[in-house]
This record gives structure tokens, sequence and C-alpha cells, in this order.
């Protein structure tokens, strides 16, 4: 019975490279400066990866040839790397390196005595911050931050508010003209029916006073849409993240409710300014409910809430910017720990150092942030 031997590297083309390579394997190997080694076919490869077998026109080989060839190629293949020789030493062993990401939660603190003005000239060591009641190290703090601000800016143009709609565009280009830097960026939206936008998020103060003067008008008041999607506009932005909403607080369309609204805006970090619109104050016919929603949409987001009284929105738009104008930055690595919920609860608090004058403060911001769950307590 005679063997078969195949040593080639790839698939013969003809009986005269299939006699060459017999040839050559008969030989034994060629010269040092021109080693080479054949392919070791794996088990399981397909027949068109696999070299065609030496049938015809082809030397046989004893089997004791075979098994000497067999056993010269395996002593080749098992025999150990040779180091190459170098005037310096061979570099240590690095251990691995396990890089764990940790994110830097930025929290923006307003600070108002007890007449409401702002309080500044605080530093660093006049904090504390605890997130779930676990104290935490303070990384970055700034005051008056220069961030950049993204900011949107969404105004109903229902049928509700038509009448005040020329005071509050009005208002809306002096704020604007105001508050903006060259670095910030206002998204400009209006909702009745429905919600648009009207300019998207640029510097240019040419086009948003254009985007002002050609608002949309509808019988409806899609709120909490506008509200929705807003957030969704903010949520990749970087720096600052603003929603200002000029309404009377009604919503009369069926879409996103109120719990969807306010949990897409913490979970996209927008501070939400309501300017809660009231021509008449003790109009019976009142949406108290839609201003509840809106006060408390802006109180837990670490926004604030105005009432513009009689149209006056220019009052109220002032206050924003000075409250823009006046924020600590504070930012910090949350301690790595395991917890049963995705929301963690931040408390920031001033420390008495000796200092009465901090009574009577109140400090505004974002009550926590959505984390990414971690393993169960009992794992």
């Amino acid at each position: 019975m005679s063997t078969d031997v195949i040593l080639s590297e790839a698939p013969p083309q003809n009986s005269r490279a299939v006699h060459a390579a017999s040839r050559r394997a008969l030989e034994g190997p060629p010269e040092p400066n021109h080693v080479s080694l054949p392919r070791i076919w794996a088990r399981g490869e397909s027949v068109a990866q696999r070299p065609t077998r030496i049938r015809s026109g082809a030397r046989k080989f004893s089997p004791k040839r075979v098994r000497s060839l067999a056993f010269a190629l395996l002593a080749l293949l098992t025999l150990p790397a040779v180091p190459q020789a170098s005037g310096s030493p061979a570099a240590p062993q690095q251990p691995p390196t396990f890089h764990v990401k940790v994110r830097l939660v930025n929290v923006f603190v307003n600070i108002t005595d007890p007449s409401g003005y702002p309080i500044g000239g605080l530093t660093q060591d006049d904090f504390a911050l605890t997130e779930d009641g676990v104290p935490q190290k303070i990384s970055y703090f700034e005051r008056q931050t220069d961030m950049p601000l993204s900011l949107v800016l969404a105004i109903d143009t229902s049928g509700s508010v038509r009448k005040d709609l020329d005071i509050e565009v009005h208002a809306a280009h002096d704020f604007l003209h105001a508050l903006l830097r060259p670095n910030d960026r206002l998204d400009l939206i209006d909702f009745n029916s429905s919600v648009r936008e009207v300019v998207p998020f640029t510097a240019d103060m040419h086009h948003l006073d254009w985007g002002l003067d050609n608002l949309d008008m509808g019988p409806a008041t899609a709120l909490y849409d506008a509200i929705y999607l807003a957030s969704q506009n903010l949520a990749s932005r970087s720096g600052r993240k603003v929603l200002v909403i000029i309404s009377d607080g009604g919503n009369t369309v069926k879409g996103v409710d109120y719990t969807q609204a306010l949990d897409q805006a913490i979970r996209d970090e927008v501070m939400v300014y309501s300017l809660i619109d009231l021509p008449i104050l003790n109009d019976a016919g009142r949406d108290t409910g839609g201003e509840h929603a809106l006060i408390t949409l802006s109180q837990e987001t670490g926004g604030k809430y105005y009432y513009a009284e009689f149209g006056d929105i220019s009052k109220a738009f002032r206050k924003i910017s000075e409250d823009l104008r006046t924020q600590y930055l504070i930012g910090y690595y949350p301690a790595q720990r395991r917890s049963q919920t995705d929301f963690r609860r931040i408390q920031v608090t001033l420390n008495s150092n000796g200092h009465q004058s901090h009574n009577g403060y109140t400090l505004r911001y974002r009550p926590g942030y959505y984390a990414t769950p971690s393993p169960p307590l009992d794992q």
C-alpha cells in the first residue's frame, strides 16, 4: 500500500509542478537563506482551501521514508525560537492596565438671600455635597461659570395666549441680544397644535430675529410634546442645557404626558425655566393644574418659574438672564458603589465655617440624575 504526501503551499497547477515539488521533498531542505515552511492545512477547511492531492505522475515514497520526513518536519516545527542578540536587555513585561470609566457629574447651583437676590463670592470650601447620602469629593469648582450655554426658547402660539404674543416676541428679542455670547447657541421652537423648530441651534442673531418674527399660530397647545422634544434636542449638547418655555400651562393635545416630559428633561439634564403667562391673575378659567405642572418641572430640574403678570414678560426675562449669569458650577466623580436604582439623588449644602451669614440662603440645583443601573445589593 502506497502513501501520498502533501507538502505544497498552494495547489499545483500541472504535472510538471507536481514533479518539481516531489523532487524538492526528496532533495531535502533548501539552503539556509531560503528556508520556507509548508502550510499546515487544518481539519475542517473547505475543499477549495486544501491543496490537490498528488495522485498521477508523482513519485511514491515508502512508509519508512514518509515517517522519516514527518519526524524531521515535526522536530523543525517544535524548535524553540532563538532570541535575537541585541545590545540592550529585553524590556520587562508590563502588567495589564485596567480602565474604569467614571462619569464627571456637573451640578449648577444658584444661591439667593431671603430677599431673592443672588449671592456671589463663595468658595469651594463653603460647599458640601452628597449623593444618596454618601459624601462626595468636589473635583471642580467655578464661580459665575462661563461654560457655554445651549438654550431652547419654546413659545406657546396657541389661541389662549395670542393676545400677548406681540409683547412676548418683543421681550424675547431683547432677551436674546442681552444674554447670548459668541460661544452660546439657541434653538427656537413654537408650539400650538404641533411643535415646530423655527430656527435650529445658532448664534446668528439675524436668523433668530427673523424666526421670532415668523412664528406660526394654531388653536391647541402641545405643551408636553414641546418639553419632551426640546429636551431631546438638548440631549447631545455640551455645557449648560436650558429650556425657557413661555405658556399659560394648558396642555390640550393628546400625546406625551406630564410624567414623560419631566422624565425626559431630567434624563437629558435640562434646566427648565417656566414663564407662566397669566393676563388676569384671578381669572376663574385659569388652568391651575397646568401652572402647577410648569412649577414642578422647573423645581425638579434645577430651573425656576416666573409669573408674567399682565403680559409683563420683560421682567421675567431679566431675572432668567441674571440667574444664568450667577451660577456656581460644582463637579465631582461619584464614588463607585452598588445601588438598586438608576436614579442618584444629589444634596448640596453650605458649610457653616463659623459664618452665620449663610443662614436664610436658598440653594437651587437639580435634585438628581439618572445613572447606569448597578447590580442588586445582594449580588
